[in-house]
């Protein structure tokens, strides 16, 4: 997977299929996200092949079995297209590296769905026994895409929050910032609390907004972006928050920003995460 990461010899595909993914209305592409549930919906998609098709397996390792099993393939199959849609929607907006192993996490699927058809095919044509062992095929095949997911997911963070460890970074209390006329109105301003990147805002109304700086989806750097309509828009993959309460408006991202409660005392610029935020 090492090797994989740093390859470049797909890098041209990559670039054609992220082209070809793009041309999907940013509306569908949220829904694909998982933006309206809070996290990545293609995990969950996942489930229904890999478990008909787990199942399929236990029931052509049982005599009497054998209609029951190619039902399951059928609804696997079935249940793959949506699956896999939602992963190449996720898989557009990542790193090089990660896009990379996503890539072959995707053949590895494929040649599993193919497989799985050509089971599918043989059990329809009464080759029984074609069709198990073919099934079998796939679910070894399906394993291996599972095994690069995994690696995609929990070795290269594709899909997690990157901004969840900031309520364990900042500490208690307020944070001076700096004085007001520091933060030029509508304009984006970097500052940092101790080890964290703040994204701090000054509204035309005068209020002061804060949220974390790095984009939850891939760390992005929110001061880098455009702020209009009460909302900044990461320069990366286009992911949009809400400045008043880190609202995720719109995706890659799937999770709302941390978001600082702000004062102003005789001109000076202080920050504090919510108590809430701080639960243990």
């Amino acid at each position: 997977m090492d090797r994989v990461e740093s390859a470049r010899a797909a890098d041209p595909l990559i670039s054609t299929l992220r082209a070809v993914v793009r041309t999907i209305p940013s509306g569908a592409r949220d829904i694909l996200h998982g933006t309206w549930l809070g996290h990545p919906v293609h995990p969950i998609l996942v489930q229904v092949p890999i478990g008909t098709w787990l199942s399929a397996a236990v029931l052509d390792l049982a005599p009497g079995r054998r209609r029951g099993a190619g039902v399951l393939v059928a609804v696997g199959l079935a249940a793959a297209a949506p699956a896999a849609v939602a992963g190449w929607a996720d898989w557009a907006d990542l790193r090089k590296p990660q896009a990379r192993v996503g890539l072959v996490h995707a053949a590895a699927n494929s040649a599993a769905v193919a497989l799985y058809g050509a089971s599918l095919a043989a059990r329809l044509r009464g080759r029984r026994v074609a069709g198990r062992g073919l099934g079998f095929a796939g679910l070894v095949v399906v394993g291996v895409g599972g095994a690069i997911g995994g690696h995609l997911a929990y070795r290269q963070a594709a899909g997690v929050n990157h901004a969840e460890q900031v309520p364990a970074l900042v500490q208690p209390g307020w944070h001076a910032l700096g004085d007001l006329g520091e933060f030029p109105v509508g304009e984006p301003v970097r500052r940092t609390v101790g080890d964290v990147a703040v994204l701090v805002v000054r509204e035309p109304g005068g209020a002061v907004r804060a949220l974390a700086d790095r984009c939850g989806h891939q760390a992005g750097p929110l001061s880098a972006g455009d702020v209009s309509d009460g909302c900044v828009r990461c320069p990366w993959h286009g992911s949009v928050f809400r400045l008043s309460d880190g609202w995720h408006v719109q995706g890659p991202a799937t999770a709302p920003q941390p978001v600082f409660e702000t004062r102003v005392t005789d001109g000076r610029v202080a920050i504090r995460l919510p108590e809430s935020a701080r639960e243990d």
